[in-house]
């Protein structure tokens, strides 16, 4: 979608004007009669009124701060709301609208971009009535004196970038095996600018990655090990920061294979990868002065008689040996050795993304994201600012000793599941093993893929955690 920066409104155009107060009302091109109608809506506490002016159509949308109500969820309100409008625009075929806004550019902004999201759609392999069912809204004009071209260059950024994510995820097993995941991250990397190295599966037996082999070795496909890389001359950093994404693209659970029911949107699970190559999109677009460095691991979890299998014994990329209790955990595995990996660069902090545990989901449902780690107690508390800020909010779960006792081995160093309780942690404390830097898990499980629709995230694939790391690395 377009967002265009103008002065002024174009006749016959759908308007959409956003208010705080009813002294902000204007008339934009309204009779008395309709005047007052608004007016009579706005005593009877309505926050939305719609006009038809037969031409067009004038929506109004108030943002009435409550007593008590934080910034970040009045922004939220106005995606909610922005969500409401943008179904209407398209039933209404409308391709292009005018925002005029009288709210602060903070609030504004977070409205275009509940309307920018709002209208994504995965119409890949839709063939009846594709043309009723295609979004026609395609442009907006932006009404606002303190909102800059740039400001909005960068939120096509970071929307191109959720979008990205999303089509990544919502693409079928059939298409997206671990060769094509990779060579997306190249596409993904010549339109934004970063730099990437795909190894081959000689390279990564070079490596010992005995974790990303051993998942492999039922597929049909080599594995991959993408590595992206953003190093721009004005880096504030010297160490890099390393964005870690689980690359399952599909999980049948291997030998403990999953019941039916469970291996349905099993597609979802590279959405770490995708995670990351969305956030590394946007980073080299925006330019941000951040040297920052992706890992992406990639294989599926198939099953046949070439399976690795429970009371197998695999060793690792740093030389631990893991004891196999469960096939299905196979996610972790390939995390742990893209985590040891990355150690080779003495980063600065780390953080990994991956679609991980059913547990995390049985404890938070789908409103946050369960984050764990060893990083200051400062970057979790900045993390969950960004989380806030754009309403990827997340929960930090401890990793205390006792949780290790769970994933202890007779016969290796350690086993690649706990018990019944807990999981999302012990599966957290099965990643430290395989870190020595500050670090922090996402397991967005929880968030990465919904199966109805929830407003502006939409159904199918979210692109949970592109806007929060974006937010939380442009804040550094």
């Amino acid at each position: 979608m377009k967002l265009i920066k103008t002065t002024e409104i174009a006749q016959n155009q759908d308007l959409i004007v956003l208010v705080k107060k009813d002294s902000d009302l204007s008339n934009y091109g309204l009779n008395k009669q309709e005047m007052n109608f608004v007016k009579q809506q706005f005593e009877d506490k309505k926050q939305f009124v719609e006009i038809n002016k037969y031409t067009h159509k004038v929506f109004i949308q108030k943002f009435e701060i409550k007593e008590k109500e934080k910034i970040h969820q009045l922004k939220e309100k106005a995606r909610k709301s922005a969500y409401k409008i943008c179904g209407k625009l398209n039933s209404n075929k409308t391709k292009n609208a005018t925002i005029t806004s009288c709210c602060s550019p903070e609030l504004t902004i977070s409205f275009v971009a509940g309307l920018v999201l709002s209208n994504y759609q995965y119409l890949k392999y839709i063939t009846k009535d594709l043309d009723k069912k295609t979004n026609t809204l395609n442009s907006v004009n932006i009404i606002h004196d303190k909102i800059s071209e740039e400001k909005l260059t960068e939120l096509t950024d970071i929307t191109n970038g959720v979008f990205a994510t999303r089509d990544l995820v919502n693409e079928i097993p059939a298409v997206l095996n671990s060769e094509k995941l990779a060579d997306k991250l190249k596409e993904l990397s010549q339109e934004a600018g970063f730099e990437i190295e795909i190894f081959s599966k000689s390279k990564i037996e070079s490596l010992k990655m005995g974790g990303l082999l051993a998942v492999n070795k039922a597929s049909n496909y080599d594995p991959t090990f993408s590595v992206l890389t953003w190093k721009p001359e004005n880096a504030k950093n010297e160490r890099p920061i390393v964005l870690v994404g689980k690359g399952i693209v599909y999980d049948t659970g291997g030998m403990s294979l999953k019941p039916s029911q469970y291996m349905v949107e099993m597609k979802s699970d590279m959405a770490g990868a995708a995670t990351v190559g969305g956030l590394m999109y946007i980073i080299a677009k925006q330019k941000l002065p951040l040297y920052i460095i992706g890992l992406v691991p990639a294989t599926d979890n198939a099953v046949n008689n070439k399976s690795y299998v429970p009371d197998d014994v695999l060793t690792m990329h740093n030389g631990m040996t893991v004891e196999i209790g469960n096939t299905d955990a196979e996610g972790r595995l390939i995390l742990a050795d893209a985590l040891s990996y990355a150690q080779k660069y003495d980063p600065e902090l780390v953080f990994d993304f991956a679609t991980l545990t059913g547990a995390a989901i049985r404890a938070l449902g789908t409103e946050a994201i369960a984050i764990m780690g060893t990083a200051k107690e400062e970057i979790f508390a900045n993390v969950k600012e960004a989380g806030n800020q754009t309403y990827e909010r997340t929960i930090e779960f401890p990793l205390w000793d006792e949780y290790g006792e769970a994933i202890k081995s007779k016969i290796a160093d350690i086993k690649n599941i706990g018990g019944l309780y807990a999981g999302q942690i012990t599966a957290g404390k099965f990643l430290e093993h395989f870190t020595n830097y500050p670090w922090i898990h996402f397991d967005i499980a929880t968030t990465a893929f919904l199966p109805k629709n929830k407003g502006y995230t939409g159904s199918g694939a979210t692109g949970s955690g592109v806007r929060l790391m974006y937010k939380f690395l442009k804040n550094l």
